[in-house]
């Protein structure tokens, strides 16, 4: 199996463009991560070193490679309802708040943007709460939307379908309400049912280009992202989130990252949630 070493100008160079293009900050002690994971993209396309791969990212045809490198440098760690404290804020604040908001719109869908969505585990955890939540009710109109980075992990989720061991619920009982248990070549998996998987809408999106939203959101989950970000990059993600809050709607960040010492112009009403007044 072809290993190769990466040279410093050679990390330096795909150091600045995943930076330019995603504003990752990868720093000098990521060299080895980078090497092992860009590897990957060395034996896809058959090339010797580094400095093939370089040259190839800024060739015409490098616009192409460029996704995939982003694919392969991106991580991707999440579960079910990790940080619990979040779902638990949704289901008993922001959720009955909207329902008695006085002046909400007939017909007013509950929006909830899963912002660095992964493989699909949090934005399926966010329906699995709004379907259960809206259960009781009067039929009414919520959607998840799903972005992330990453193609390869878009079109995981995108499959739904999770090895057993993944698929830890706070409730057992949403197991056999939710997910569907594969047999045969399928057996120790589980797939979303298809009647939560069409309320979620998954689409790549860079969180620094432009927004393609027609609507705001009540409520966006940002999880542990800005940990790979710069202060200045963490700035400006944050503002441009806040402005696609509904006013008086959340943003919920990983309990790892504080926005202390950001102008964001947001409320802090808990630790790692914040409200657009």
């Amino acid at each position: 199996m072809m290993t190769a070493s990466i040279a410093a100008e050679n990390y330096e160079f795909i150091r600045r463009l995943v930076y330019e293009q995603s504003r990752i900050n990868l720093g000098p002690d990521k060299i080895e991560l980078v090497r092992s994971r860009v590897q990957k993209r060395l034996r896809a396309l058959g090339l010797a070193d580094f400095g093939s791969y370089c040259q190839l990212l800024e060739s015409p045809a490098g616009e192409e490679e460029l996704t995939s490198l982003l694919d392969v440098i991106s991580t991707n760690v999440t579960e079910f309802f990790r940080e619990w404290s979040h779902f638990e804020f949704l289901q008993s604040v922001a959720l009955p708040a909207w329902q008695r908001q006085a002046g909400r719109k007939p017909g007013e869908r509950f929006r909830v943007w899963s912002a660095a969505c992964s493989s699909g585990e949090e934005p399926y955890s966010i329906a699995i709460l709004l379907a259960e939540f809206f259960r009781q009710e009067p039929p009414k109109d919520w959607q998840v939307t799903a972005t992330d980075i990453s193609t390869r992990m878009l079109a995981h989720a995108e499959q739904a379908i999770y090895r057993s061991e993944r698929v830890k619920l706070p409730e057992p009982q949403w197991l056999r309400a939710w997910f569907q248990r594969g047999a045969g070549a399928w057996e120790g998996h589980f797939r979303v049912k298809a009647t939560l998987r069409e309320r979620v809408e998954f689409q790549r999106l860079n969180l620094m280009e432009p927004y393609p939203f027609a609507e705001k959101f009540h409520v966006i989950f940002c999880r542990n992202v800005m940990i790979y970000f710069d202060r200045e990059t963490q700035e400006q993600l944050v503002r441009r989130l806040g402005e696609q809050l509904l006013p008086g709607g959340h943003l919920l960040v990983g309990h790892s990252e504080s926005l202390v010492g950001i102008d964001h112009g947001l409320r802090c009403i808990r630790p790692s949630v914040y409200q657009r007044e």
